[in-house]
């Protein structure tokens, strides 16, 4: 009863701060939600300070819910199937080395520039961390996050392929991201001593292209049993079954979650809208993902502006969080221009489209959710407090910024 109490004050507060922005704000949905989350949050530590036994009484209401395994047990799944709905498949594949190279050479370039670097920080600092640990952080930091890049995107004025390429990218690099942690931490907790070369290539490749063909088995089963019926509500009901079966059977596969949904999510939203459809059940899915990504989006911008309650926030992990929020950027747009020029698309692209790739490239949820989802250790809190500044950065400065940058390198490249 406590969590149905919980997740109903979330979603009061979500529609009475969505309400506001509609009305008054008008700023894109994640924006608002993550200020206001922020802004409520600030007003609990405020009032904690007349009554501590009131913030203490918000933050046990909160702990109630594994932000980690909400996050990417549950809510993941749901959020990228939705998001690779709107895919389109022919933009995908004219895009398709462009996307690929981001997501795998760009994520991994940047997963060890943002690491060296944090490990040199933290020494500079006269706090040392393990390099392990601090590529970890690199590997959650680096891929952009599908979930609050596209819900920021929407209203900026891009052209269809900039917008193809970072929401692809960002819907690929998220998984290739999570397999990299994945496998970082298994390295961690096995010894790098007792895991070579051919065990970290074996485990990348089980849980990459694993995910890849199980999502394309889904996706492929789902469209066939939604072409031999037109019954809108049996056929909402396999997309469900394609979402939550799917995902729960990629985790006892131990194959990549993430990446599954995304290519079951595109060919459900192309080949199944296309083929296997009528217009009614067409029309009903594609507002029935709609909604629910609306709503599970709410949900968890609220709660990531809320979770500011539960973070431990000294001011040197605050400083830390800003200097390395500043590394990401700078090492995902190293990592996007020698992507670029390593396989020849730099000048084809343009710097303008790299730029905004970069400044575009916004951190979300889910690194919050692999941050937390490390195990315990003395170091974990400052990983913890550090993400969580970089993510606020991303969405509160660059999510604020993103439409400016665009409009001006567009008039620009008018005059130019």
């Amino acid at each position: 009863m406590e969590l149905f109490v919980l997740f109903s004050v979330l979603i009061t507060l979500a529609a009475l701060f969505s309400y506001i922005n509609v009305t008054l704000l008008k700023l894109p949905s994640g924006i608002s939600l993550m200020l206001m989350g922020c802004v409520a949050a600030l007003g609990v530590i405020a009032l904690g300070h007349i009554s501590q036994s009131f913030t203490q009484i918000v933050q046990e209401k909160l702990e109630l819910i594994d932000f980690s395994e909400f996050l990417l047990g549950i809510l993941l799944s749901f959020l990228l199937f939705a998001g690779s709905l709107h895919v389109n498949l022919n933009d995908l594949k004219q895009s398709a080395k462009s996307i690929t190279s981001f997501a795998v050479m760009g994520t991994i370039l940047s997963t060890f520039i943002v690491g060296y670097s944090f490990y040199y920080l933290m020494d500079f600092f006269g706090h040392p961390l393990p390099l392990l640990l601090c590529l970890l952080l690199g590997a959650l930091i680096s891929p952009t996050d599908p979930i609050a890049v596209m819900g920021i995107l929407k209203k900026a004025n891009l052209s269809k392929k900039i917008e193809t390429n970072i929401v692809g990218e960002s819907l690929f690099n998220d998984g290739i991201g999570v397999v990299i942690f994945a496998t970082l931490l298994k390295i961690e907790s096995v010894g790098i001593e007792n895991f070579g070369v051919w065990e970290i290539s074996l485990l990348f490749v089980q849980e990459a292209i694993g995910g890849i063909a199980l999502g394309a088995g889904i996706g492929f089963l789902g469209y066939r049993l939604m072409k031999s019926i037109d019954h809108f509500q049996t056929e909402i009901l396999i997309s469900l079954a394609m979402v939550m079966g799917g995902y729960s059977l990629c985790h006892y596969l131990h194959v990549s979650g993430p990446l599954a949904m995304v290519v079951a999510g595109i060919m459900t939203g192309n080949r199944g809208t296309a083929l296997a459809m009528s217009d009614e059940t067409r029309d009903y899915l594609g507002k029935f993902w709609e909604v629910t990504d609306e709503i599970l989006n709410a949900i968890l911008f609220m709660l990531i502006g809320l979770e500011i309650v539960v973070v431990d926030f000294e001011t040197s992990y605050i400083i830390t969080g800003l200097i390395t929020a500043v590394i990401v950027v700078t090492a995902r747009l190293i990592a996007l221009y020698c992507t670029a020029f390593t396989f020849g698309f730099a000048r084809k692209m343009g710097t303008g489209t790299l730029k905004i790739m970069t400044w575009g490239g916004l951190r979300g949820g889910i690194s919050i959710a692999l941050a937390l989802s490390l195990p315990a250790s003395p170091h974990k809190n400052i990983i913890v407090s550090v993400t969580f500044v970089v993510v606020l950065f991303s969405i509160l400065v660059q999510g604020f910024t993103i439409a400016p940058l665009i409009k001006k390198l567009n008039s620009k490249a008018i005059s130019d």
